[in-house]
């Protein structure tokens, strides 16, 4: 496997191949992609495999990207509001489509029959070796080690269902248990831990509108509430508040190198659309929340960690925000795209900042543009234009 842009920047001859490289398409296709059918399914022609692919949704389909050059490799077609995270292994990325979580393998470039069928498949978590699904209209979970999606065949695995169904997540501890949302589709409250028989051994139901998760360094798993967040360590649980009666920390980032978790923060119930210029750091050892104000909003899409551990916030001023998760000082901003604002509909595009190794990808919707940045040197390595605007973006993330 290529592990050059994981790593390091590019040589001096592939970065002038890759800036070089300037896609022109019609109708969504290029020279080295293929035909896809309506369905999603990928031609019969053989497809050259993608190094580190990259995975862009645009309105109607997939774009796959080499993940060194950036050059577009292949255009699916698949209709609807699409959305895609890592598998948890060097080829697959797990696609939430409307009729459940799809298996795209990014390597070959083509969707797999592997399907969890289900209505409003939601958060996809990878941890300790287990990708977990969590499918809001069923509250059903399923486990399983990504490794096995090579066979081309649904790994076997471990599943259960939610009391009620709801926008929950899960994650699977590297012992067995694991830990889920507890909720109904109108009020969520806490979460639960089950042991390996999903046998209920623990729960903390003081977490109004529990949403979203993250595991720190040393297996310390948070998940955001509307007044702090609640963090499951060593067995127990426990309540950070904020420091606003309403301070809701609804998504969170976190790194096996940082016991650090860096979090969003929102404190107006009344807005329509909050666009927050706080972002949170929780401290899961000191069980201590710092507020850090960037000086700038950002969406939900603009966290993410460095490869030491680092906060990333992309801000609307256009720029990484790197953050020392142990003091909250800003040590740097990096330049990546231009000024924008965050729609009222969640759905619709923003820029969105997806991390892998030392590399930090981030689309410019409204320039139809995707770059690579090295987060150590702060430059830009390289910057590809594509057929159509970019929504969410993601790629295969192999380990855990």
């Amino acid at each position: 496997m290529n592990k050059s842009i994981r790593g390091r920047a590019l040589t001096g001859t592939a970065l002038a191949l890759a800036i070089s490289t300037v896609l022109t398409a019609c109708g969504g296709e290029t020279s080295t992609s293929t035909d896809a059918k309506s369905d999603g399914a990928a031609s019969a022609t053989p497809a050259v495999a993608v190094e580190e692919p990259l995975v862009a949704t645009f309105d109607g389909g997939l774009y796959i990207l080499d993940g060194e050059s950036l050059k577009l490799a292949r255009t699916i077609d698949l209709p609807g509001f699409n959305r895609v995270n890592p598998a948890g292994d060097e080829d697959h990325v797990v696609v939430s489509t409307d009729s459940g979580f799809r298996v795209l393998d990014a390597t070959d470039q083509a969707l797999t029959d592997i399907e969890y069928k289900g209505a409003k498949p939601g958060h996809v978590v990878r941890h300790a070796a287990k990708t977990v699904l969590f499918t809001d209209g069923t509250g059903e979970v399923n486990v399983f080690d990504p490794t096995a999606l090579s066979s081309g065949r649904k790994p076997a695995g471990r599943t259960y269902t939610s009391a009620e169904p709801h926008h929950g997540v899960a994650i699977e501890l590297a012992d067995g248990k694991l830990v889920s949302t507890l909720g109904t589709e109108e009020k969520r409250t806490g979460a639960l831990v089950l042991d390996r028989h999903n046998k209920e051994i623990a729960r903390n139901e003081d977490c109004p509108g529990v949403h979203g998760e993250a595991a720190a360094k040393n297996e310390a798993v948070g998940v955001g509430c509307e007044d702090g967040i609640l963090i499951y360590k060593d067995g127990e649980f426990t309540k950070i508040d904020s420091p606003d009666d309403y301070g809701r920390i609804g998504n969170q980032s976190g790194s096996d190198a940082s016991p650090v978790l860096l979090g969003d923060y929102k404190s107006d119930p009344e807005a329509e659309l909050e666009r927050p210029s706080r972002v949170s750091l929780i401290d899961t050892e000191k069980k201590k929340l710092r507020l850090v104000d960037l000086g700038t909003s950002y969406s939900f899409r603009s966290l993410a960690r460095g490869p030491h551990g680092e906060a990333l916030v992309l801000g609307t001023d256009g720029a990484i925000h790197v953050i020392d998760p142990n003091t909250g000082k800003i040590e740097k901003k990096i330049p990546a795209v231009g000024d924008w604002q965050e729609p009222l509909d969640w759905q619709q595009a923003r820029p969105t900042l997806f991390v892998r190794g030392h590399v930090a990808y981030v689309s410019e919707p409204g320039k139809k543009a995707l770059h690579a940045i090295d987060v150590e040197t702060g430059k830009k390595i390289t910057s590809v234009t594509l057929p159509k605007s970019t929504n969410e973006l993601s790629g295969v993330v192999a380990g855990h």
